[in-house]
């Protein structure tokens, strides 16, 4: 397999050879990457986004990690999902960081690691929830580009490409068929010893989309220039190599 690194332009800098980026001139120049990855539930977006940091050595950012971790701090301090003002202090003040350890990416909130204790379905209905909340989303949108503004990052979420950053190197929308992304996230639940039902699974899947996309802001939308990917009965190798292409692709007609 070629290297990527070695494929991309000299002003190419992965984050693993200690690059900083030359920052953007024109066309001819720019820092590294932002790559945004937006999709609903189940469409393989965090294994896809993890795959495709580590083959460019960028710091792979789950945004839903981030309202998750959320969710776990307002069910921990008893704030209600519909208190907009009191999400939004909370939202502002927390601390969340991404910690690479081996294969896998720790999420730190607040110094503590909740990695496995946001992956619960309670956690994931209330995470939608109060994503909802205007407040929750401007506070974390900030947060979220804060973390990548200097480039050299993978983001995964639902509004990466439409509002967090609508400029972005590259844009991806990838999906699945409603009944796979089912399957999918049944069997992680299943893998992570707990015990939930396939139908519920579903019926939770299709409610969590239907609040995504009409939700009054930042709703899961497709941007206009995103690449949208099915990785319906596709492995993750082969849709990290679609995305390693098109990235390739555009660095070369940017140039």
């Amino acid at each position: 397999m070629e290297s990527i690194e070695n494929s991309f332009p000299i002003w190419y800098t992965p984050l693993e050879k200690g690059g900083c980026g030359t920052g953007m001139v024109g066309k001819s120049k720019r820092k590294r990457l932002i790559i945004a990855i937006d999709g609903p539930s189940g469409a393989g977006k965090s294994t896809v986004a993890k795959s495709l940091a580590k083959r460019l050595g960028y710091l792979y950012i789950d945004t839903g990690a981030m309202y998750r971790s959320l969710a776990l701090k307002v069910k921990e301090t008893g704030i209600s999902p519909e208190d907009e003002i009191a999400l939004h202090k909370l939202a502002s003040s927390l601390h969340i960081s991404f910690i690479p350890k081996g294969e896998q990416t720790r999420i730190l909130c607040d110094g503590r690691d909740v990695t496995e204790g946001i992956r619960t379905p309670e956690i994931s209905r209330l995470a939608s929830n109060i994503s909802k909340q205007k407040g929750v989303r401007e506070a974390l949108v900030q947060m979220q580009r804060k973390m990548g503004e200097m480039g050299g990052v993978v983001l995964e979420g639902r509004d990466i490409g439409t509002v967090v950053f609508p400029d972005a190197d590259a844009k991806f929308y990838l999906d699945a068929e409603g009944e796979e992304r089912a399957r999918r996230r049944y069997h992680e639940m299943v893998e992570k010893g707990m015990k939930i039902d396939f139908k519920r699974t579903q019926e939770e899947l299709i409610q969590r989309d239907h609040h995504d996309m009409r939700r009054d802001h930042s709703p899961l939308r497709k941007a206009e220039d995103a690449v949208f990917i099915d990785s319906t009965r596709r492995s993750v190798e082969e849709v990290v190599e679609e995305m390693v292409r098109i990235i390739k692709e555009k660095i070369k007609s940017d140039e």
